[in-house]
């Protein structure tokens, strides 16, 4: 058995985020990333096309962005990125949010390719706010 702690972790600062590969020394048939994004309602998108993505959002609020198609999210939910899709989650503006990425591929530097998509949170809208133009 072998038990990784989050206070172990060494985060690598990355484009629009913070990661740790947790499991980067370990012989595994599989990879991991804990992700910190700082509260950036911008990021550049990326994708890994050798493998699908699972993400589990564990802390904070904002939007996973696949292949031009958005969705709101929140802890909790579980995130399923098709193999090769570009990709990107950006925080609800003044957030942060903490993700777990899992990747049925053992080498993570090897299957990540940043694009030059840049994706933007929307604008959150106030309670009672008119949204039609």
């Amino acid at each position: 058995m072998t038990v990784i702690r989050h206070r172990t972790l060494e985060f690598a600062h990355l484009p629009g985020r913070s990661a740790a590969d947790p499991l980067l020394h370990m012989a595994a048939a599989s990879s991991l990333r804990i992700v910190t994004l700082n509260g950036a309602t911008r990021r550049q998108a990326h994708r890994h096309p050798h493998s699908e993505e699972l993400m589990l959002i564990v802390a904070g609020h904002g939007v996973v962005w696949i292949d031009g198609m958005a969705e709101p999210v929140g802890p909790g939910d579980v995130v399923h990125v098709p193999a090769d899709a570009a990709h990107a989650t950006v925080c609800q503006a003044g957030t942060a949010m903490e993700i777990a990425c899992f990747f049925p591929h053992p080498d993570l530097g090897a299957n990540l390719i940043e694009t030059d998509q840049i994706v933007e949170a929307p604008a959150a809208t106030r309670p009672g706010e008119d949204t039609a133009s």
